[in-house]
């Protein structure tokens, strides 16, 4: 089988959704997909109280997505990250929101690339495992080609970063929502594929829109790898067919059916340490979308498991409207 790059197929870190009970399940889907834990910021892990670090070792490969522009900081959660076992830190420079720009890291950072630079050299120096950087293609009015150029040649050779994560489009800084900034300005592929063209040493995957594996299929003839965010999240079976599509993997795609069952031992141990059903059945509302019984399937668990001593058998019941309408060979 041929070496593919860590970044070939990844599900976006995406806040509030790609928390580690999210993670579990979608590995229980395919086991090739690079994960990535939500955004984290230096203060939380430094200053938090809670464990902002915490995984399932069956998560692997995961990668830890970092909020940050302080590099003393950055590398010493990059420093707890390898130590804890994550597979790979990422930076995040493409996150537009008012609360991350006030803490002067995310997208914002692109205006400043020896920052950016110097940081991601900082890290590198403390750690053997991969330090990444997502980013969009540009910001507010700093977004021509030659601006998104100079960023990557920065970081690339002062930072001596090697793995670049794309988001097809520009960020605009004010005036537009965190939402709206997802899906407002305008998606620019072509751009991406060049900036593969003009770097070639450089491991490039695209962020931004890929809704099926033919589109991430298509964009593979031109980058290293795909990111997938909102459609990996709420039509989760669509990482059922990874292994098999992208790695070229023999074995046959899992049953949505034999997931969920797959997750009841992993439930019951979170339920036995105070976590609420709902809070690991949220991310698998999804999971029959295009099945018969979807709807029935949502329905039962969204009214049914944050019900007070919720238990798998909300799941069960929740099987029953669905698992006979499904092809045995599915």
């Amino acid at each position: 089988m041929p070496e593919f790059s860590s970044q070939r197929f990844s599900v976006a870190p995406m806040l509030d959704w790609t928390d580690r009970h999210c993670r579990y399940f979608h590995r229980q889907l395919t086991a090739d997909t690079l994960l990535y834990t939500e955004m984290v910021t230096t203060g939380a892990i430094i200053h938090g109280k809670g464990d902002y670090l915490a995984y399932s070792e069956a998560e692997h490969p995961v990668a830890l997505q970092l909020g940050g522009s302080d590099p003393a900081a950055l590398t010493h959660c990059a420093k707890l990250a390898e130590q804890r076992g994550y597979d790979q830190v990422n930076l995040n420079v493409g996150c537009p929101s008012d609360r991350v720009q006030n803490g002067r890291f995310g997208a914002c950072l692109m205006a400043e690339a020896t920052l950016v630079a110097d940081a991601v050299k900082a890290m590198r120096d403390v750690v053997s495992i991969p330090v990444t950087v997502k980013t969009r293609i540009g910001i507010d009015e700093l977004d021509s080609y030659a601006f998104l150029t100079d960023f990557i040649g920065t970081v690339a050779g002062r930072g001596e970063c090697d793995t670049f994560i794309i988001h097809a489009r520009k960020a605009w800084l004010s005036g537009l929502s965190p939402k709206e900034n997802r899906e407002i300005p305008p998606l620019d592929y072509p751009r991406v594929w060049q900036l593969k063209r003009d770097f070639p040493h450089l491991t490039i995957a695209l962020n931004g829109g890929v809704k099926t594996l033919e589109e991430a299929q298509n964009h593979l003839q031109h980058l290293d790898g795909v990111m997938m965010g909102r459609e990996a999240y709420q039509n989760p079976g669509i990482l059922a067919q990874v292994d098999q599509t992208l790695f070229g993997r023999q074995h046959p795609a899992v049953n949505p059916v034999e997931v969920v069952r797959a997750m009841y031992p992993y439930i019951e141990a979170e339920l036995a340490k105070g976590t609420y059903l709902g809070h690991i059945t949220r991310h698998m509302l999804g999971l029959f979308q295009g099945i018969p019984g979807a709807r029935q399937w949502r329905r039962h668990l969204s009214e049914n498991a944050h019900k007070p001593g919720a238990d798998v058998r909300v799941l069960d019941a929740a099987l029953s409207l669905v698992a006979d309408r499904i092809p045995q060979e599915a």
